[in-house]
């Protein structure tokens, strides 16, 4: 029986994604070490609900099986006994799953004939020492190894840590004393810890410290969460340096820990690439999209689930393009096809015109040799004319106009409340993302006095949407005029269009209507790369080493190439197109960042990490693409969640219980007793 920490991940100089060094550790270190002691052909892979999942965002069954694996189970139910064959257990190392394991490899009959034991993260010495107490069950093991991985790899460049609930139990009202809000931050704070483990890699860890409006002010519980998650994940990282082989013993990259008060409009505004539009406007259950296709033996459509994931090509190109972009490819893609297909220019002639996703569907059946190729096609065509559709049917391309207008200060109060009086057309649902956007340019006039009650009262919101938009004081920051990044600008005049809260990034001129928008993210991870983060709102829990290096070989983080200010892909502009110039290359669509990455990937610089406590937005993780290029750094985003607006909007709810009327607004407005 073996005893050890997992090996290294890396190969000398082979670069590998994160996405991938990840499914390598769980196919390669995890499931072929065992092939080495094993002399079952076969073996039964045993998980829990959360390794189940783990493996699920990076490995697929058939990887599963070509590693020997022929039966997957369930640790937490009841399991036929299969004495002649191998196991290996994927668990985490709660008392619980020992429990259940010894259970199973104990006694007389054990369910398996040998045990290779994998942990997700360190396990306490007191269970591996009651492990040990069983003679028995000591002969059944053949390995005992802590994987140090437990995380979701939901991206190439991007994890989450599974803490759906951390809005709720780390920043709600109830959450002061709550024992949630410690297990939250430790739970989270250690499977943020086996992400560097599994990349080998040592952090210098940034934190957004807690700000106050003036020394009298107390600071809440809330207030310190990147403070505290960033001390516990140093205290992880530095068992790690004891007990990993060939953990770095100096820094080798960067971490920056924030959390979502740092910009509170991304997870509302309405986004307008391919990726972001199908999550937020199509009502998908993760990355499942159900189809209409024509059933075989000619009855009524059948729905068909399919995954929109990086299997498919079109959704690699398309993901990260403008809706406008993606609906002149597809149609690029389309015109192609029936250039060079006969039989599809016949069915066209038919139609008389452009052919509908139905007659791509009869298509399929009429071409089987190129059935793949229509069925991706089809597959898009319906999901863009519904996105389509749903823009013209809510107004989208307004409401957008005026989110925009909002942030970048060019519309107020007045523009507002004339929208809100004359466009009846608007849905409930938009009008309050309306109004969530304004609270947080306005967060004074809006909680402190009747503006927002009345505003509320004018967009004709449920009691239920005013609990989401009062509960964004959970979220608020104090008032910090001088904060020079994500800061909230406060003077207010009616008449007068007030600064925005974004600048605007001068540079490129932006290609897309409705593009100008960016999250605040992008400029911290833009200032971070720099080494330019204020130092009076950016700590950082260690100073860095003497070797450390933005990038490796070079003398000065700061003077390095790879380190100069990049340049802006967006500026103002005014009265936007839909249609894309054939030169332009506006750095947000996948195939864009893939052009722009270094060909030799190993000089690519130290990676940067940014966490998000309670939830990042698709258009973060969008910039880290982007930004990945242009600073020519591997940037990986990491969040407790990936949120979509209908879920953010939903969380945000939970951070009160209590049932709010406009009376009762009007009451704590005109008590101050908003913090």
């Amino acid at each position: 029986m073996s005893m050890d920490s997992d090996s290294s991940s890396h190969s000398g100089a082979d670069y590998r994604s994160f996405r991938q060094i990840t499914r390598d550790r769980l196919l390669l270190e995890m499931l072929r070490s065992t092939r080495k002691s094993s002399k079952s052909t076969w073996k039964v892979l045993i998980m829990d609900k959360l390794t189940v999942k783990i493996m699920s965002f990076s490995c697929k069954m058939a990887d599963i099986t070509e590693e020997g694996v022929s039966l997957v189970e369930d640790l937490c139910k009841r399991r036929q006994p299969l004495p002649s064959m191998d196991a290996i257990y994927f668990m985490q190392p709660t008392k619980e799953n020992v429990r259940v394991f010894m259970s199973d490899m104990s006694g007389k009959n054990s369910l398996y004939k040998k045990a290779y034991v994998f942990f997700s993260s360190p396990i306490q010495r007191e269970l591996v020492a009651h492990i040990k107490k069983d003679s028995t069950l000591l002969t059944r093991i053949s390995a005992l190894s802590e994987m140090n991985l437990e995380y979701f790899a939901i991206d190439s460049q991007g994890f989450i840590t599974d803490h759906d609930k951390a809005l709720e139990e780390l920043f709600s009202e109830d959450a002061e004393g709550s024992h949630k809000y410690n297990a939250c931050l430790n739970t989270m704070a250690t499977r943020i810890a086996t992400v560097f483990a599994s990349l080998r890699e040592f952090p210098r860890v940034h934190y957004r410290v807690a700000r106050t409006i003036d020394a009298s002010t107390l600071t809440t519980l809330r207030d310190l969460v990147p403070t505290k998650l960033a001390a516990a994940v140093w205290n992880s990282l530095a068992r790690y340096k004891s007990t990993i082989p060939e953990f770095p013993q100096t820094e080798t990259c960067e971490l920056l820990i924030v959390d979502r008060s740092i910009d509170q409009i991304a997870p509302i505004i309405h986004e307008w690439t391919y990726d972001a539009m199908c999550h937020d406007l199509l009502c998908m259950d993760g990355n499942k999209y159900v189809q209409e296709v024509p059933s075989k033996n000619g009855s009524a459509n059948e729905k068909k689930e399919v995954l929109l994931e990086d299997h498919d090509p079109v959704w690699l190109e398309l993901w990260h393009a403008h809706i406008a972009d993606a609906n002149e490819r597809l149609h690029e893609k389309m015109t192609s096809f029936v250039s060079k297909n006969k039989a599809a220019q016949l069915q066209q002639a038919r139609s008389g015109g452009e052919l509908s996703t139905k007659q791509l569907q009869k298509m399929v059946q009429a071409l089987p040799q190129y059935s793949d190729q229509i069925d991706k096609l089809t597959l898009h065509v319906e999901i863009a004319g519904k996105l389509n559709n749903i823009i013209k049917e809510q107004h989208l391309k307004d409401v957008g106009q005026l989110e925009q207008d909002l942030v970048f200060g060019d519309a107020g109060t007045k523009e507002l409340i004339s929208f809100l009086r004359t466009r009846m057309d608007v849905s409930r649902e938009n009008k309050l993302r309306l109004l969530m956007i304004y609270a947080s340019i306005n967060p004074e006039k809006f909680f402190e006095s009747e503006k927002g009650a009345k505003l509320m009262q004018l967009a004709g919101l449920s009691a239920d949407d005013m609990i989401v938009v009062n509960n964004m004081h959970c979220l608020r920051g104090p008032d910090t005029k001088k904060s020079s990044v994500g800061a909230f600008t406060l003077k207010f005049d009616l008449q007068k269009k007030k600064p925005g809260i974004r600048k605007e990034r001068t540079g490129e001129e932006s290609t897309w209507m409705l593009s100008r928008f960016y999250p605040i993210l992008e400029d911290l991870i833009e200032k971070l790369s720099k080494g330019e983060l204020p130092k009076d709102e950016y700590h950082c829990m260690n100073d860095p080493s003497p070797s450390f290096r933005g990038i490796p070989g070079s003398t000065s983080a700061r003077t390095s190439p790879a380190h100069q200010p990049a340049q802006s892909m967006r500026s103002r502009r005014i009265g936007g197109t839909w249609a894309r110039p054939r030169n332009s290359d506006d750095g947000y669509s996948s195939d864009s960042v893939l052009k722009h990455a270094s060909s030799d990937l190993r000089k690519l610089g130290q990676r940067l990490f940014i966490f998000v406590i309670g939830g990042a937005t698709r258009s973060e993780l969008r910039v880290a693409h982007k930004l990945s290029g242009k600073l020519k750094r591997e940037i990986i985003l990491g969040s407790s969640s990936l949120d979509d607006p209908p879920q953010f909007i939903a969380k945000l709810k939970m951070l009160s219980t209590e049932e709010l009327s406009l009376d009762d607004c009007k009451y704590n407005n005109a008590k101050d007793d908003w913090p």
